[in-house]
C-alpha cells in the first residue's frame, strides 16, 4: 500500500511566451531615404548597412521590418516613429503586424 510519502506529485509548469509583433515601417512618397536611416539607427539600433538594407525594402516592397518585440515595446518604437517624423515634418508611417 502507497503512502503519501511515496507518491510523488509531479506538477507541470507551462510557461506562456509573450506574442511577438513585427514592427514595419510603411513607405510613402516624402519622407527621404536619410530620414528612414537616421530612424533605424537611432529607434531601432540598426548599423549603417542594415538601415540601407531595409530602406531598399521598404521603396521596394511597400513596407520593411524594423524589428520584432513584444507588444508593449512595439508600440513604443511605433510611437517613437511617429514623434520623430511629425517632430520633422514627414508623414512616415509604422504598424506593426502579429508574427
Amino acid at each position: 500500500m502507497a503512502t503519501n510519502t511515496d507518491l510523488e506529485l509531479i506538477e507541470e509548469t507551462l510557461i506562456k511566451h509573450p506574442k511577438k509583433y513585427k514592427v514595419l515601417i510603411l513607405n510613402d512618397d516624402y519622407t527621404s531615404v536619410e530620414f528612414v536611416i537616421e530612424i533605424l539607427i537611432s529607434i531601432f539600433h540598426k548599423s549603417y548597412k542594415e538601415a540601407e538594407l531595409i530602406t531598399l525594402e521598404v521603396h521596394k516592397q511597400e513596407k520593411g521590418v524594423c524589428g520584432i518585440y513584444t507588444n508593449e515595446i512595439a508600440e513604443t518604437k511605433i510611437m517613437q516613429v511617429h514623434k520623430k517624423a511629425r517632430e520633422s515634418g514627414f508623414p512616415l508611417r509604422a504598424q506593426k503586424e502579429e508574427e
